[in-house]
């Protein structure tokens, strides 16, 4: 029986590399690891029995399986894994392992890793610069996020600070 309660669990599906890729998460994110790598034992419509790998494994606390059984749809930018970070030194430390593994940056904080599962490395602050009831320090973050690739949380906190342009008719 497994011991996480969770009802709805994530699972990707790799054409070859799913305990690579588990292996690789686990390595980045705290509270991660790898539970269990099984093989199917019966033949299956992607291989004989032994050859489709099955991955379970944890990443900050939330099960995730995982199944390498030949190629199929790939990933793409329907589904992504949104990573809050407290600080800017989180942001940088997860962009950072995700750069050193091959990984392609986007814009807007997006990161695509090496097996083409895509990732969003973003300041927990900037959800609430984002939702600011003042449409105008909101839009001044969102124009800011725009130009950016991996976020800077100083430049969106500056862009959400600054004071409104003076009108010269005033």
């Amino acid at each position: 029986m497994d011991a996480n309660p969770a009802k709805i669990v994530p699972h990707l599906w790799y054409a070859r590399e799913a305990e690579e890729a588990a292996r690789f998460y686990a390595s980045v994110f705290p509270a991660s690891r790898v539970e269990e790598v099984t093989t199917l034992p019966a033949d299956s419509p992607s291989g004989p029995a032994g050859t489709v790998t099955v991955v379970r494994f944890t990443l900050f606390g939330q099960p995730f399986m995982a199944i390498s059984a030949g190629p199929h749809d790939p990933f793409n930018d329907a589904v992504s894994f949104l990573v809050l970070c407290e600080d800017q030194e989180e942001v940088d430390r997860y962009w950072g392992a995700f750069l050193r593994d091959g990984a392609e940056p986007q814009a807007c904080g997006w990161i695509v890793d090496r097996f083409g599962v895509r990732w969003q490395i973003v300041p927990r602050r900037l959800h609430e610069m984002l939702g600011d009831p003042d449409p105008t320090r909101a839009g001044r973050v969102a124009e800011e996020m725009l130009r950016q690739v991996k976020l800077d949380l100083a430049r969106l906190e500056e862009a959400y600070r600054a004071a409104p342009p003076v009108d010269p008719s005033r």
